[in-house]
């Protein structure tokens, strides 16, 4: 980052917008930084509610009746990967919903594909543990891990539900459509854009963060756990 930005001040840049980037000292220019949360003096941070994130996600499923629920973990040189794992952590906690670490896969790896979703998948059954809903890191890695899923003879969400983060465009062209954690990325890069520009020309003050409200969008990757479902009098009961 440090090389970047001697590079970029040599040719005149008069503030910076940094994504998924942690930025370790004061910058002298007006700086704003998209999923990035290490504060720092003089930068603006847009902070995504991480904690409301897990809430939307993890009262759905357990809305659902899903108990047994397995997670894919942020690689670690990402930087929302801590800060999203510690929210998911406390909810999880204020739900009574375990965390089980035989049932958490840390994601490895740099692929910006689904299948860097695939193999964790795969790592997760071969635990041998039961479980009835995945909530992964992001969009790339749900899909991936249904990919993994599927190919194991396992429906979704018949068997098992899956939620992603993000809401990336091809989210809702998935098989099943995945419901997911709606990071609103243009808005976040809009507000980004005018806090850096009235930085540079004086019409706006220093706020060292910003946050934003995170929604969620049910598709057709989550249902009712497996045994939730009863049928009766030619009725479909859901017990939750």
């Amino acid at each position: 980052m440090a090389s970047y930005s001697q590079l970029l001040l040599s040719r005149g840049v008069e503030g910076f917008i940094t994504v998924d980037t942690s930025v370790k000292e004061a910058p002298s220019i007006p700086t704003v930084a998209v999923a990035g949360h290490h504060p720092v003096a003089g930068v603006t941070n847009i902070v995504l509610d991480h904690k409301k994130a897990a809430q939307l996600a993890l009262n759905l499923l357990k809305g659902l009746g899903h108990d047994e629920i397995a997670f894919l973990r942020g690689q670690p040189f990402s930087s929302d990967s801590a800060t999203r794992w510690s929210a998911i952590c406390e909810v999880a906690e204020e739900l009574g919903i375990r965390i089980r670490p035989e049932l958490t896969v840390q994601i490895e790896g740099t692929d910006s594909s689904p299948s860097i979703g695939y193999p964790f998948g795969k790592e997760l059954l071969a635990q041998r543990k039961p479980f009835t809903a995945l909530f992964a890191y992001n969009d790339i890695s749900a899909i991936g891990s249904i990919w993994a899923f599927r190919e194991a003879g396992l429906r979704v969400p018949e068997d098992i539900s899956v939620v992603g983060f993000d809401d990336i465009p091809g989210a809702a062209f998935a098989n099943p459509g995945l419901s997911t954690v709606r990071q609103p990325l243009i808005r976040m890069g809009q507000i980004a854009a005018q806090t850096v520009v009235d930085q540079i020309e004086g019409r706006g003050e220093y706020v060292p963060e910003i946050p934003i409200e995170p929604d969620f969008v049910e598709r057709a990757s989550t249902g009712p756990a497996p045994g939730n479902v009863k049928e009766k009098s030619g009725e479909i009961h859901i017990s939750v």
